[in-house]
């Protein structure tokens, strides 16, 4: 067996240390495939030979929503589920498959790896977290089909769960995986490589994780994946607020309620399928034209599609649906039409002069987003005066703390936006009442959003009060 160098950190290795080790080893050669042998990710690119990719891309959304592999042992069973569903609902997707691998494995191929196993003497055995259905006919093609392949199974879990030690131990003993040299990228794989005489833990610059249906364009991926990524934006700050404030603003004026939040809902993605693209321009301009840009750790890594006029399909075919069932049982007009198409207009157009000028002056330009943002709905459906003065809160809460943030020029502050919108709605509210009297003040709906602002400020507002003190009296701490 070779003598191999390795570096200080854990097993890891040089990719030309790695290739001279494979040729010098004369003992089993175990090879991982993905990111390794093969340069993408065999599941990956399984998945992303779905068709409609649409209806596959929804489907694997809704699976990381509902993440039903919290039941059958963690993330480390998700392919399980993403493998299967994709295989019943899309089941042509095998044949595609097998279509495309030839041209997969051309594309992506390992050559130095290839090249150094042309001339190894040990047995090859590749050994890796795909599917054995998936993976035997790309390795096929990779030309190893005398290779014994160890490889996860499809109908069960177990495979996933225990790991590629357990599955290694199981397939070609412990005697075996003693001897063995074991070429690997994943940090999940140190198990196995603690059990080999020669462990080997490389990532390869040409290698890439692509994620599957990539460039499949489905409005909120860019805001999820890589504007706010692990934040659940889309739950946190537009369903349970702009959406919320939607609702609750135009709700009871509504002669049907259900079709009517569904119709607020079709609006909502119609509006953020052209708001996101403004995002999608802002990091671009950022990395473009700014000195110092502030991109998320996901910028330029993770891919997502980005096209100029799909959103416009999306949101005019979403705006449509909405404005009927808001309309319903009467036809919209044109005018509707024009309003709701003048509001997505002024939004692309106001979001990409946003994103052309100067930080300083994207202080005074920010509200106007925000207020495009908040009142957009409101063009197509009554909303009272309580109901405005809420929406006035709401532009005011977010553009206080972005105001701090700009002429700072630190880090975003840690303000209390709920309560700081709880306040602001309160004040506004009186300020009207006293002058212009409680005639129209005095409404469900301005009881229905001073109650919803207080429940989101609960925990400012405990937090606050408990931080309470009084100055003046006997032994208090000084101001």
């Amino acid at each position: 067996m070779s003598d191999v160098p390795v570096s200080s950190a854990r097993h890891d290795a040089s990719p030309d240390d790695a290739l001279t080790a494979i040729v010098g080893h004369e003992g089993p050669l175990l090879i991982d495939l993905d990111e390794t042998l093969y340069l993408q990710n065999s599941t990956e690119d399984f998945i992303d030979s779905c068709v409609p990719g649409l209806a596959a891309l929804l489907l694997l959304r809704v699976l990381d929503v509902l993440k039903p592999w919290r039941w059958t042992g963690g993330d480390a069973t998700r392919d399980v589920w993403r493998v299967r569903c994709v295989s019943i609902l899309f089941p042509w997707t095998w044949r595609r498959w097998r279509q495309r691998v030839a041209s997969l494995a051309e594309a992506h191929r390992n050559t130095q790896i290839v090249e150094a196993l042309s001339r190894s003497r040990g047995a090859l055995y590749i050994v890796t977290a795909g599917f054995i259905p998936v993976v035997t006919p790309l390795i096929e093609a990779l030309g190893f089909s005398s290779a014994t392949i160890v490889a996860m199974r499809v109908d069960t879990f177990a495979d996933r769960r225990e790991g590629k030690l357990a599955l290694s131990q199981l397939a070609l003993g412990a005697d075996v995986l003693s001897q063995a040299l074991v070429l690997t990228d994943s940090k999940d794989d140190l198990p196995l490589l603690d059990h080999c005489a020669v462990p080997l833990r490389v990532i390869w610059p040409a290698a890439r994780y692509r994620r599957a249906l990539s460039q499949v364009y489905l409005p909120g991926q860019y805001l999820t994946l890589i504007k706010r990524p692990g934040q659940r934006y889309i739950l946190r700050g537009i369903l349970q607020e702009d959406f919320a404030f939607w609702v609750l603003a135009s709700v009871g004026v509504a002669h049907f309620p259900a079709l009517h939040v569904a119709g607020l809902l079709a609006l909502l993605l119609s509006f953020w399928a052209i708001y996101e693209r403004g995002y999608v321009d802002n990091d671009w301009v950022a990395q473009n034209y700014e000195k110092d840009p502030k991109l998320s750790t996901a910028y330029g890594v993770v891919e997502v599609a980005t096209p100029r006029w799909t959103p416009w399909v999306w949101a005019l075919i979403s705006g449509l649906a909405a404005i009927f069932l808001l309309r319903w049982p009467d036809s919209p007009t044109p005018l509707d039409l024009i309003k709701w198409g003048g509001v997505l207009l002024a939004t692309d157009f106001g979001f990409a002069m946003y994103n052309r000028f100067d930080k300083k002056s994207r202080i005074w330009l920010f509200p106007g987003l925000q207020f495009v943002r908040t009142t957009a709905f409101a063009l197509l459906v009554p909303v009272g005066l309580p109901a405005s003065l809420a929406l006035g809160a709401h532009i005011l809460a977010r553009w206080v703390p972005y105001y701090t943030y700009r002429f700072s020029g630190k880090d975003w502050p840690e303000a209390p936006f709920f309560l700081s919108r709880l306040l602001f709605y309160i004040l506004l509210w009186l300020t009207f009442a006293f002058t212009q009297g409680t005639d129209k003040m005095l409404t469900l709906t301005a009881l229905a959003m001073l109650l919803w602002n207080v429940f989101r400020a609960r925990k400012d507002l405990r937090k606050t009060l408990s931080e309470v003190t009084r100055i003046d009296r006997p032994n208090a701490p000084k101001s």
